[in-house]
């Protein structure tokens, strides 16, 4: 893949900005927060400051306010303070996307326990009982799934990260690294 010149550069990272936060605002982010942790995700550093966020989003730096603040809450960017400056920088976090999928098992044991509280409310037979004990079912089983599929992924990032994977060049997506993506 052959360099490109910065404006044109900066017009894909722009677009493609634009076009994964559509897709995380199809699956229920906010708007603005989606803009912002791609933008945060696209740059070197990782880091921005809310006015160079609002620059680089064409935004208001309110915008900005209210997607890190939901950002932080959700736990998928930080907010640290430069060394000698007065001035907030705001991190995407490494693990970000592995904690955004793989942490629902406290949210999936409630929701289990709901199930059974629900079971228990409608009398433990019937249509309604069995509709409640599938989901309870379905819960119980993505839980599992999920701490297992968390252990495998801890696994493989060790690999990237002792240098055993490059994910550059050995991952799925090597290939069209190496030769751009395909046109649509």
């Amino acid at each position: 893949m052959t360099d490109l010149a910065p404006p044109v550069r900066d017009e894909a990272v722009s677009r493609f900005v634009e076009r994964f936060a559509s897709l995380l605002t199809d699956a229920g982010m906010p708007r603005m927060a989606a803009r912002v942790m791609m933008a945060l995700m696209v740059t070197e550093s990782g880091a921005l400051t809310a006015a160079e966020l609002a620059e680089r989003l064409q935004v208001s730096p309110a915008a900005v306010s209210g997607a890190v603040r939901y950002l932080t809450r959700v736990h998928l960017a930080v907010r640290e303070r430069e060394p000698g400056s007065r001035r907030d920088v705001f991190r995407v976090r490494d693990d970000e996307w592995q904690d955004a999928i793989t942490n629902r098992g406290q949210m999936l044991k409630l929701w289990e326990q709901g199930m059974n509280e629900g079971i228990v409310a409608v009398g433990g037979d019937g249509q309604a009982a069995q509709r409640l004990a599938v989901a309870m079912e379905y819960y119980a089983y993505l839980r599992k799934e999920l701490a297992d599929m968390r252990e495998r992924w801890q696994d493989h990032l060790a690999g990237v990260r002792d240098g055993k994977i490059d994910p550059l060049s050995d991952g799925p997506h090597a290939q069209i690294l190496r030769e751009g993506p395909a046109e649509r």
